[in-house]
């Protein structure tokens, strides 16, 4: 038994998965100890130029890393665990529990980033508890979900049970027969849950979500009419489906080609851990698949979100190195585009179509469904815990906002409803819920190189909308131009001609040296000393100026002014003005 002061209040922070879909991370705080549930990342959009994820700003952990006990994994979904390596090379947690599955996935994500030094894994199989720290026991429950191995928690504290569902759909008819526990979730519910924190994705969408089962007579259906190739893509993390397909291919005598690093992976390991039951002799390499008659043939790839990089884009951009889309193939998207990706799958459709291949797609078909509870699977969670507070995760506003209403709709009064957002701190006792501040919150963006800062996002945004503009221009110690500028134009439709520009500039330089120089020219015991980062500074922002008014733009400039190392000397002969390049030289 975990005993309380009367002072003690819980604090529930969510750093990421709220009002958005993705990054999910979240911190549950009981004086002075931290544990985590999940560490997930976000995708760029599309004015985030060469970032490759979104992490949540974590600022506050860094701060309290004094006081983090450990993490809880639901489910080894990239939005639930992709962080975890880069957190790792930030700050260390002690210890991580999760399911066989994720805990897999994020073995090898650790060792390839360098980090797996920094933690210790531990798997939990269903009803485990783990104490964690002096003030959490969690409890581990089984869940239904479009990854196997998932799980909602019940975490244990001196102030009472707090549910959070994790990831959820209700599948009464489960691909791996693991059917979801509602036995010891409305057990909490008979001993009192205080507070429920519940998956709200699918709020707004009436009625109950079809079983994964439901896609396979479709799936099946549209295999069995391809006459030539099919190529499939859906979501590498739903073994669920992979299975299904795996299955369908078996039993349509079709040897199965698997394209994608991610792909692979998760494959590899849901095989390993029992989660996928198929033989060896199913699968045949990329190459050797390709000389095997088209009717024999399915390939399963990534790309399902028209992610740049990945199989199925190169493929439709005719960029892939062993797949080229021939007459006869067919294409099946058994995913819908998450928010934000619809441009870029349609985008990738239409290219397949225009390379000749038949592409199966959309809602109406019947290839997919979603890995997320309906309005009535939600209603049926709150029956089950019967909860004293309540607050909505894991979705756009609206969707938390829906969610909310039909908490209210089941008895649990406004009052005792939270509607948060990211960086908000949830002060919990046994008798109010209430939000009583915030934390730093926000995005990290990180492309191949690491962290990308603001101020370079901010470059790259302007680089693409406006282009760039450099000028180089060489100036004596006397404050006097050596040689006329040299200007470049990127990317920059220019509403002056280039001589005119060149002109232009050319004065405003020497205005700024006649005006202004003797701001940054002084002498030093009978030494000139000139302040040439200052001086550059004052005519970059005069040639900005005139860029944004001459170009009608909002251009980045970038001014490179060279200056002589040392003090002048005297020179006869012509005083013909030198190229910036000659003087360079």
């Amino acid at each position: 038994m975990i005993k309380k002061k009367s002072e003690d209040a819980l604090k529930i922070i969510p750093l990421g998965g709220l009002h958005e879909i993705g990054k999910n991370t979240c911190v549950f705080e009981f004086n002075d100890e931290i544990i985590l549930l999940d560490a997930g990342i976000g995708f760029p959009n599309d004015e985030m130029h060469g970032v490759n994820i979104v992490l949540p700003d974590m600022t506050y952990l860094r701060e309290n890393r004094h006081k983090i006990k450990g993490m809880i994994v639901t489910h080894g979904h990239e939005d639930h665990i992709g962080g975890i390596p880069y957190h790792l090379k930030q700050f260390d947690i002690p210890v991580i529990h999760g399911p066989r599955l994720a805990m897999a996935l994020l073995q090898g994500k650790l060792e390839e980033a360098g980090v797996a030094e920094r933690t210790v894994l531990k798997t939990v199989m269903p009803r485990d508890i783990v104490r964690i720290g002096s003030s959490f026991l969690v409890e581990f429950m089984r869940n239904t979900h479009s990854i196997a191995d998932s799980f909602t928690v019940a975490i244990h504290t001196p102030l009472g049970v707090i549910i959070h569902t994790g990831d959820f759909k209700i599948d009464h008819t489960p691909v791996d027969g693991e059917y979801f526990d509602f036995q010891k979730l409305a057990e909490h519910g008979e001993k009192g849950v205080l507070c429920l924190l519940s998956d709200s994705t699918n709020a707004e969408v009436p009625g109950h979500t079809p079983s994964e089962r439901f896609v396979y007579p479709n799936l099946e259906r549209v295999f069995s009419k391809a006459s030539g190739r099919i190529l499939v893509t859906t979501f590498a993390s739903s073994v669920h489906r992979v299975s299904i397909i795996l299955d369908i291919a078996q039993k349509l005598n079709r040897k199965v080609a698997v394209v994608g690093r991610s792909m692979l992976n998760v494959i590899a390991h849901a095989r390993n851990l029992g989660y996928i039951n198929c033989p060896d002799s199913l699968f045949e390499p990329l190459r050797a698949a390709n000389n095997l008659p088209p009717e024999k043939v399915l390939i399963l790839t990534t790309g399902s979100q028209g992610e740049p990089l990945a199989a199925m884009t190169r493929i439709s951009n005719g960029e892939h190195r062993h797949i080229q889309i021939r007459e006869g193939d067919t294409v099946v998207f058994s995913a819908n585009p998450i928010p934000g990706n619809t441009i870029a799958v349609v985008n990738t459709i239409d290219r397949l179509m225009k390379k000749g291949a038949h592409v199966v797609y959309g809602r109406d078909k019947g290839i997919h469904v979603s890995g997320h509870g309906a309005q009535e699977d939600h209603k049926l969670i709150l029956a089950l815990t019967k909860p004293k507070f309540f607050m909505p995760v894991h979705g756009e506003h609206r969707m938390l906002v829906q969610h909310a209403k039909m908490a209210q709709s089941m008895g649990i009064p406004a009052e005792n409803t939270v509607i948060t957002d990211n960086g908000d701190i949830v002060e919990l006792s046994s008798e109010k819920i209430s939000i009583a501040g915030k934390v730093p919150s926000g995005i990290e963006l990180v492309d191949r190189n690491g962290i990308v800062h603001h101020n370079i996002l901010k470059e790259r945004q302007q680089l693409a909308g406006d282009g760039v503009v450099t000028v180089a221009a060489a100036v004596s110690w006397e404050g006097k131009l050596l040689a006329n500028p040299e200007i470049h134009l990127r990317g920059v439709a220019a509403a002056v001609e280039k001589s005119l520009l060149q002109q232009l500039v050319l004065k405003r330089i020497e205005r700024t040296l006649s005006d202004r120089w003797t701001e940054f020219a002084k002498s030093l015991e009978n030494k000139p000393n000139v302040d040439w980062i200052g001086l550059q500074e004052e005519i970059e922002r005069d040639l900005q100026r005139l860029a944004r008014r001459e170009l009608q733009s909002r251009p980045l400039l970038v001014f490179l002014l060279q200056n002589p190392e040392h003090p002048p000397v005297k020179v006869t002969g012509s005083k013909r003005r030198r190229s910036t390049a000659e003087i360079a030289s």
